[in-house]
């Protein structure tokens, strides 16, 4: 169960980012965030930003053009 869940649907690129930035800056080390998302540019740009800040992408799924993303953050 995530500790916290980012609806960014209908926000295209960069704002799925700058939101998942946000959210993540506000959490506790170790808790996650599960973003839900339908820009599917943010497939990639999701896998780039957790390479880049060091955070663990758990998990990534799409269903019915939502794309569902598990994030724990490692600040």
């Amino acid at each position: 169960m995530p500790t916290q869940i980012l609806d960014t649907s209908g926000l295209n690129c960069p704002l799925p980012i700058l939101k998942t930035k946000k959210a993540l800056k506000s959490m506790a080390a170790g808790e996650t965030l599960q973003l839900l998302a339908t820009d599917p540019g943010s497939v990639a740009d999701i896998a780039a930003f957790c390479k880049q800040t060091g955070n663990d992408l758990i998990e990534s799924a799409e269903e019915d053009g939502t794309y569902r993303f598990l994030i724990k953050n490692n600040p």
